[in-house]
């Protein structure tokens, strides 16, 4: 989830029984005393983790081996060893960590410009693929519709803009090896950008032939993170956006779509967890009783955010092969 905010406060000017008007009232914003040294803990641990799982990837790249998570976890007491190697994991770390910082500043910098109070971006590390992404905490309130979907598309959209030209780069420095998608212990899904690419770039080359540069890989969690924030459900940026637009049949997609990713866990078992997980908690949305309209620049950004969503989205993330 990229970002999080609390509820607000609206007062009624009529209490008839006939349509009521809401006017929503700004309270004073008073600024969180920040942690610095939290958010600089978490990046430095973040750095850390994405360079040595991309210093493995790098690795396994040079020799033209799958890149497999135990062969990854049986290299990390090597590469504490000889330190000198983690150089090599920083085109993965660094790509992935400018897209998490793009698309993290994109909502920070649309909260800061519409006068709303957020945090800098918390880090998450994690030893499987570097990361399990980074979020913002909205610490005041939100008071209208438009606020709601600048802040919730800002994120995808800014990610996607340095996501693009890094999956474009990784995939020129990627190579032609024959079946190579199909060994190892993982297989990585192909969302629709990537089969775009590797067509423009390895023209009449199967997809699982392609072995996937660093750089490449950092784009493609870049892409995963991005789908799933761009579901339309509950809080996720995707959410927000269809709060924005439609309130009323928010709680209604929310619930479908979140049944909807049940059924894929035959694909990937992460959907049985996500798909029950937001089905129980991340449904619900505060309410914000603003009538104005949208306008029509702002329904042009959600039918682009729409496209980046389907062209990151993949049904099977990841899957076992052979072990």
């Amino acid at each position: 989830m990229a970002w999080l905010y609390r509820g607000f406060i609206v007062s009624s000017r009529d209490i008839s029984p006939a349509p009521q008007i809401y006017e929503a009232y700004r309270l004073p914003v008073f600024r969180t005393r920040e942690r610095y040294w939290l958010y600089a803990l978490l990046f430095t641990l973040t750095l850390l983790s994405t360079t040595t799982v991309g210093a493995a990837m790098q690795y396994s790249f040079n020799r033209n081996v799958p890149f497999d998570l135990s062969r990854s976890i049986d290299m990390y007491p090597t590469l504490w060893r000889h330190p000198a190697m983690l150089l090599g994991g920083l085109p993965f770390s660094l790509t992935l960590l400018t897209i998490l910082l793009a698309h993290e500043f994109g909502h920070y910098l649309a909260a800061m410009y519409h006068g709303v109070d957020a945090s800098l971006p918390y880090f998450l590390p994690s030893p499987v693929l570097g990361t399990f992404g980074a979020f913002i905490r909205v610490r005041s309130p939100i008071y209208s519709k438009r606020t709601l979907f600048d802040i919730g598309v800002a994120g995808p959209l800014a990610g996607f803009v340095f996501l693009l030209p890094a999956l474009a780069i990784g995939i020129a420095f990627s190579k032609a090896i024959p079946g190579i998608g199909h060994q190892g212990e993982l297989r990585f899904g192909i969302p629709g950008l990537e089969w775009i690419l590797q067509r423009a770039i390895f023209p009449g080359l199967n997809s699982s032939d392609v072995y996937l540069h660093p750089v490449a890989r950092a784009a493609w969690v870049g892409m995963l993170a991005t789908a799933m924030n761009l579901l339309p459900i509950g809080q996720l940026d995707g959410g927000h956006i269809l709060y924005s637009f439609f309130p009323r049949r928010h709680k209604l997609v929310s619930m479908v779509v979140c049944i909807c990713l049940i059924p894929l866990g035959i694909f990937w078992q992460g959907w049985y967890f996500w798909g029950v997980a937001l089905l129980i908690l991340g449904r619900r949305h505060p309410s914000i009783y603003d009538a104005a309209e949208l306008g029509a620049g702002r329904r042009k950004l959600a039918w682009i955010a729409l496209v980046v969503f389907l062209l990151c989205f993949t049904y099977a993330p990841i899957a076992e092969g052979a072990l």
